[in-house]
């Protein structure tokens, strides 16, 4: 689900963090009638962007563009999506699940860092990554950057929280792809 700014403060992305899991869990069992097989809901993830990349850095969170998902092990085909969709829809009408949509990410190339702690104090650890590491090793953005949230802040202290920061990069001067 796609979204814009912050997401400590916006409805919109309480709500489509709800849908998502909704409809992710309606699929898992969507996909267990089908096969007979289970498999573990992934953690939730975003891509992240702005027009300015120093949005990141200095946490100016109102000015972020963000696409939330939760991806699915290759068995899941487009059957059982539908179908996990629509038992999301009757379930909790009341979230955005029509807004769910499909994506295949491809992201190539990808400097990753993890941050253990807030989500509120990744800035210093992006800066790092934008500002040193990536120019250190003569590369530029060729991407969102992208979360993987490994933690259920519902359930951990913020300082033990562990986020995957993933950037997709490519060489200076080569045109994206």
């Amino acid at each position: 689900m796609d979204g814009h700014g912050d997401p400590n403060t916006s409805p919109a992305y309480t709500a489509a963090v709800g849908a998502l899991y909704a409809s992710a869990y309606a699929t898992k069992f969507a996909f267990r009638d089908r096969t007979g097989e289970d498999f573990v809901v992934s953690p939730l993830e975003g891509l992240w962007s702005s027009e300015d990349p120093t949005t990141f850095t200095e946490r100016r969170k109102d000015e972020w563009d963000w696409t939330m998902l939760i991806a699915f092990p290759e068995p899941v085909d487009r059957e059982d999506l539908a179908q996990g969709l629509a038992r999301a829809a009757h379930k909790k009408p009341e979230l955005p699940v029509s807004d769910v949509r499909v994506l295949e990410l491809t992201e190539g190339r990808s400097l990753q860092i993890m941050n253990v702690g807030s989500y509120d104090d990744e800035g210093p650890t992006l800066a790092r990554l934008h500002h040193e590491v990536m120019p250190e090793r003569g590369l530029t953005f060729n991407g969102p950057h992208h979360e993987i949230y490994l933690g259920d802040p519902r359930r951990a202290a913020p300082e033990t929280l562990r986020t995957v920061l993933r950037q997709p990069v490519r060489p200076l001067g080569n045109a994206p792809t």
